[in-house]
């Protein structure tokens, strides 16, 4: 899936950029959305839709939602970490870069 190029920011810590944080935001929906409960939960504590999810898939506003709902529980931010290998520190690195973030913020 492509996402529109966008304004390219640099976090101070981990080095990623807007591009990398909406990228892992939306490898966290494909991980929520492997499994029918975590589906289940995201939807019942996000108030959203699957039409909702299909429409708002490039709003980076919606990506730093998906961050928000996964770096809600930390079973959760584990679960992805060890199921993606990716460090568990990433998720909220990647949130500060997306809107309402405190380095988005910032710039």
């Amino acid at each position: 899936m492509l996402i529109p190029k966008t304004t390219r920011t640099r976090s101070r810590s981990g080095g990623m950029d807007r591009d990398g944080a909406e990228a892992l935001a939306l490898r966290a929906l494909a991980w929520i959305a492997a499994d029918e409960d975590r589906l289940m939960r995201f939807l019942a504590l996000t108030g959203t839709g699957l039409d909702e999810i299909r429409g708002r898939i490039a709003d980076p506003a919606f990506l730093g939602g998906i961050l928000d709902c996964l770096l809600g529980d930390e079973a959760w931010v584990t679960g992805f970490a060890d199921e993606t290998g990716i460090d568990p520190q990433m998720p909220a690195v990647a949130r500060r870069m997306l809107p309402g973030g405190m380095d988005e913020a910032q710039s």
